[in-house]
Formats: structure tokens, sequence, C-alpha cells
């Protein structure tokens, strides 16, 4: 071979080498750049990968915080719905329970059936203004001084003045009769009587009774104007025995004086034994309000019909039909004087007997302490009377009365009730004697 051919296949294998040796070194390049290539990838995909993991983690945290609080939620919702239910519960049982248990309720009793059965009053209008025209007031006027040696040097007469209440009962031909106490007219000098228009008359005394306490007196028709006579009722009488203890009452009087005016109340007791005046008498108890001037006023049940005198009231100073203050009243039943009041219209006298004598029972402590005998303690004799006759005297005790001891008023008079006037008592009197009591009998005729 050619010199020059030999040396270009020399070149040519160094050229061959120089590019084997390129191609290695790019090779070589080339897989270094791609394992620096993979090398960042991978480091980028770690990068990635711990960042997705950390979103993972923090989603996961979330979700789970996110959990635990729809958990507490749904406690909290549970726990609510549990008490609810509990208190529903509750109270569905309670309910069930008191429907299921008898309920306790109040008795009443018909408007109706009260106005009938006569069941506590309390209202009263229009029986008082239908018996109200039928009360009226009464002035008495008794002379305590004719003025001759007495408080009025010049000599003018003096009178005391008395109020009471009266209830007009009847009417005559010529007179108009008004039922009223005997303690409201006893002793009057003059008497005038106030009908419910206020315009007042003249009145006269027709009969009493002193042991009933009631009397009559009467106002004269031709003096009574027509506006009077048309304005006035009669009162329509009732019958007291049918009173039970409880029925409703009303009062009415003239009250202290100061005009009609009503109370009300109940039947408190029937029967009650009261003494007034040497006077024993079964009387209607009440508790509606008695002060002086409602004295012969009518009690009326509740279909306005009158029952009862409104006589007496018992007080802190004792037994007194003028007491001031509130205390127990008490009325004459009506039914117990019914004939009496129509012999006393008619003119008859008070048939009843009396010895005639006033006075106070001495108890048996009083007996001992005082060393006198328990009996009825004679402190007045009236004038005429067959005490008077019979020549008793006071400071007298009337130990017995036909035989039979006397520790109360009622023992005298249940005898004396039986009797009449004219007839005759005997009486065991005990005397004063020097320094001790001796006894005597002594007949008295019943006057």
């Amino acid at each position: 071979m050619s010199k020059d051919h030999k040396q270009d296949n020399k070149n040519e294998e160094s050229e061959k080498k120089v590019t084997e040796k390129n191609d290695s070194t790019g090779t070589e390049k080339d897989l270094k750049a791609s394992n620096n290539n993979l090398e960042n990838k991978v480091n980028k995909d770690k990068s990635i990968t711990s960042a997705t993991n950390g979103k993972i983690n923090n989603d996961r945290n979330k979700k789970t915080v996110s959990i635990v609080f729809i958990c507490i939620l749904v406690v909290i919702f549970i726990v609510i719905i549990v008490l609810l239910f509990n208190s529903l519960f509750k109270s569905i049982t309670s309910y069930l329970k008191e429907e299921s248990k008898e309920k306790i309720e109040l008795k009443y009793t018909k408007t109706s059936d009260t106005s009938v059965k006569g069941v506590y009053i309390t209202d009263v209008s229009e029986v008082v203004e239908n018996v109200m025209p039928s009360i009226v007031a009464i002035t008495s006027k008794t002379l305590i001084s004719s003025g001759r040696f007495g408080p009025n040097f010049f000599g003018e007469e003096q009178y005391a003045e008395g109020a009471g209440s009266g209830i007009i009962i009847s009417k005559s031909d010529d007179e108009l009769m008004i039922l009223t106490n005997n303690h409201v007219v006893e002793g009057a000098n003059e008497l005038s009587v106030q009908f419910i228009n206020e315009k007042s008359f003249d009145a006269k005394i027709i009969g009493t009774s002193e042991r009933k306490d009631i009397a009559i007196i009467s106002v004269l028709l031709k003096d009574i104007d027509s506006e009077t006579l048309e304005a006035i009722k009669i009162a329509t009488m009732g019958d007291s025995t049918k009173l039970k203890v409880g029925n409703g009452i009303i009062a009415i009087g003239n009250a202290l004086g100061y005009g009609q005016s009503v109370t009300t109340g109940v039947v408190s007791a029937l029967d009650r034994e009261v003494a007034i005046d040497n006077y024993s008498n079964k009387m209607i108890q009440i508790d509606a309000a008695i002060n002086g001037g409602n004295s012969g006023g009518a009690l009326l049940n509740n279909k306005g019909e009158v029952v009862g005198i409104n006589s007496a009231k018992y007080s802190s100073n004792g037994n007194t039909y003028s007491a001031s203050i509130e205390g127990m009243g008490f009325a004459i039943p009506i039914s117990d004087i019914n004939e009496l009041i129509t012999s006393l219209m008619n003119g008859e006298e008070d048939s009843s007997a009396t010895i005639g004598v006033e006075g106070y029972i001495i108890a048996e402590q009083n007996s001992r302490n005082y060393s006198m005998p328990t009996g009825f303690y004679i402190s007045k004799i009236v004038a005429g009377s067959g005490a008077d006759k019979a020549n008793l005297e006071i400071g007298n005790i009337i130990t017995k009365i036909n035989g039979k001891e006397v520790t109360a008023l009622s023992d005298i008079q249940n005898v004396i009730y039986k009797l009449k006037k004219g007839d005759k008592v005997t009486l065991t009197i005990s005397y004063v004697n020097g320094r001790e009591y001796k006894e005597k009998e002594v007949e008295v005729t019943l006057s």
C-alpha cells in the first residue's frame, strides 16, 4: 500500500477512535445527566410525596377534628333529646296520674236553693227594699225634772230622749198598730213615730207586757197624710218555730238613733234563756250586730217575714239592751207572742201574773262568802203589787216558792207563768232578825 493510503487509514482510525471516544464521552455525559435527572426526579418525587403526605396528614388531622366535633355535637344532641324525652315522659306520667286520680272539688249550692232553704244570706237588697216600709223609728221623751227646786231654777221641764224601733203589724179602722219592746216605751211621757218617708207623727201606748218585754203603740190614721199612707206597708208575720241554727237572718232597726239600718247574720242558737229586768225568756241568739236603738226592730228570715223582735245583746259590760259594743244579739221569737200581741191590740191586758218585786239571785258562792241564804234578793217592790200588799220588804230573800227551792230566776218564773192574776203563791222568806236570818212563809196574791 501506498504511504498516503496508510496515512489515510491511520487518520481514519484515529478519527474513529476520537469519534468513539467522543461518543463514549458523550454517552457517559448523557448517562451522568440521565442519572442526575433521575436523581432530581426522585428527589422531586420524594418532595412531592412528602408534601402529599403532609397534606394528607393535615387532611387526616382536620377530618379527625371534624369527626370528633361532630361526635361531640351528636352526643350533646342525644343528651338533650334524652332529657327532653325524660321530662316529657314525666309530664305525661304525671298528667295520666292526675287524670286517673279522683279530683277534690268544692260543693256549691244553687242560688235558687239558697233563697228557698235560707242558707247564709249575702245580698238582701230585694228583701230589705220590700220590708223597709214596714219598719219605723221610735223616739221617746221621759220627764226627768219639772224644774221646781231642780237643776233648772226657772222651772223649765227637762226630758230624756230615747231611741228605738218598731214594726207596723196591723191597721184598724182608726189606728195603725206598731209592735215594739216594752223597754222602748216604758215610762215615756211622749212618743213619736218616724216612717220611711222621714215624716213623724205622735203615738200612744195601747198595751204592754213587762214579762215578755213587748208593747203595742198606735198612730191615728186621721193624723197621717195620704203620701205617708201610700209609702208604708204592713209587715208579714213568719213562723219562728221553723228556724234552724245556721239560717240566714236580717235585722233592721234604728241603730243608735241614726235612722234605719240593716245588718245580717245567722241564727247562732235557739231557745237561749236570757234574763232581762228580772224576767227570763227563751230567745233566738243571732250574730247580726244589735246596738242601742235596734230594740223593737224586726228580725227577718230570707223571705222577708218577721220571725222575731230584736231586744237585747250581751256585751263585755254584761247583759244590757243599751250596750254599746258588739256582743251576742237576742230576739224574741214571734211565734211565742202571737196570742199576746193579738190580745194587746184588742185592748186586753196582759194576763200574765207577777209577784211585783225586782232583785237578783244570790248564788251559792256568794251565799257562803257573805253568810246569806241562797235565793232571790228583793231590791225593789212595786207599789200596789201583791208583794207590797203582803208586806214584803227590801232585803228579804225568797228561798222557796210553793215549797220548791229558788236557786235561779227561772225557778220563780216557771211557777208564775202557769198562773194568772189573782192566783196565790206561798213564798218562804228569809229576813234579818238581829245578826241572823230567820224564815217565814208569806202568801202573795199575784198582780
